[in-house]
């Protein structure tokens, strides 16, 4: 199994990406809002083509705004065209509460628990 790592750092969000064999992991710690949506989008871009699979872990993620929300739906979008799959595990209450209240709890199906699926 090979693996590498980066790290990228704005101000409110770093990103800790992990590959693997199999899969990219990409840890998302801070806050995931307007002022940075530009760095998450771009860290997703750039692993949707080396894998097929991409897990967004929100474990220490504090905060989600409306765009990164919708940076969050671009990659589903993205990934899903690439026909790469795009997972979110680790959710907190108050992501979970955000998906469910702009009805994308559906979309994004029954997940929170680390290596649920979206579909």
């Amino acid at each position: 199994m090979s693996s590498s790592t980066r790290a990228i750092t704005a101000e409110q969000l770093r990103l800790h990406t992990i590959a693997h064999d199999n899969e990219i992991v990409i840890r998302c710690t801070g806050r995931l809002t307007s002022d940075v949506v530009d760095v998450f989008r771009e860290e997703v871009k750039r692993v949707i083509p080396q894998t097929r699979r991409v897990v967004l872990d929100f474990t220490d993620l504090k905060h989600l705004d409306s765009s990164g929300l919708g940076a969050v739906v671009r990659a589903y979008v993205s990934a899903k065209t690439s026909h790469c799959e795009l997972q979110l595990v680790n959710l907190n209450q108050r992501v979970r509460e955000l998906l469910g209240m702009t009805n994308l709890l559906s979309v994004f199906g029954a997940c929170g628990q680390y290596m649920t699926k979206m579909p």
